[in-house]
């Protein structure tokens, strides 16, 4: 506990050493563009950036390459989809909070339909049925419930985010049963597995877009900011708009009465 309040501190205060020096203000082109740009902390966040950047490339990258070069595509696909059975707990937890009954209903059924069907997520049945899958955590619910992002962070090991998103991660994590379900050597080990094997799905998932971005932008810090932000505003305007009915519209409405 005192090594996680002594890290923190240090966190807080580099993050603090590290603010933009903002345009005088009459300088009326440059604070409009500064405060559009929302990066108060853009010294340091490009310091995490190239840490991670060399963590990536020191590590990441060549397990997700490898990963990619071993194991076939439908095996890949088949972990994929058991990393994301284990989240629907927290996904259906997520949609139940934004007020969606029917993103909520659908999460239960991927849930019931690939647990069982679909043997334990292996196999992806529920979409095929009728069943896709969306993508919910507590970032998107504190956006939908019209909570503001805040500034740009670009956090040490996670990457993009802000503060809405970082509370929200650390709501997911209270979420998600294993947190608090079980314990002793064997769980813990399943758990860092899990934790493991889902940063190199990710990562292996975005080889081809990350290498393309490193190749071709002008300022790859830049680049990941503008597209982070434009996903995360896509997923919280995705679920506002789904304004599905509770119950579907199974049967066509009955034929206005003639006189």
């Amino acid at each position: 506990m005192r090594l996680t309040r002594l890290a923190a501190a240090a966190l807080l205060a580099a993050l603090l050493a590290g603010c933009a020096t903002p345009p005088p203000a009459s300088d009326k082109e440059a604070t409009a563009e500064f405060r559009q740009t929302n990066d108060p902390l853009e010294p340091t966040n490009r310091v995490f950036y190239q840490v991670n950047d060399a963590i990536d490339t020191a590590v990441l990258r060549p397990v997700a390459i490898g990963y990619r070069d071993v194991v076939p595509q439908p095996v890949r696909d088949h972990v994929h989809n058991v990393l994301d059975n284990l989240g629907t707990p927290v996904t259906l937890a997520n949609d139940m909070m934004e007020g969606k009954p029917r993103r909520a209903g659908d999460t239960l059924m991927r849930m019931l339909v690939n647990t069982t069907f679909g043997i334990a997520g292996i196999f992806d049945v529920a979409t095929g049925w009728g069943w896709p899958a969306h993508d919910a955590d507590f970032g998107i619910t504190l956006g939908v419930w019209g909570i503001d992002s805040g500034p740009y962070l670009f956090l040490p090991i996670l990457g993009p985010s802000n503060p809405r998103d970082a509370v929200g991660f650390g709501v997911d994590i209270a979420l998600d049963p294993t947190t608090w379900v079980g314990s002793g050597d064997v769980v813990t080990g399943l758990s860092y597995g899990r934790i493991a094997l889902g940063a190199i799905d990710a990562r292996e998932r975005l080889l081809d877009t990350l290498d393309k971005i490193k190749a071709q932008a002008l300022d790859p810090y830049a680049t990941i900011r503008s597209l982070a932000r434009q996903h995360r505003r896509a997923q919280i305007e995705a679920v506002r708009k789904d304004t599905r009915a509770t119950v579907p519209d199974w049967y066509p409405a009955a034929a206005a009465p003639t006189h």
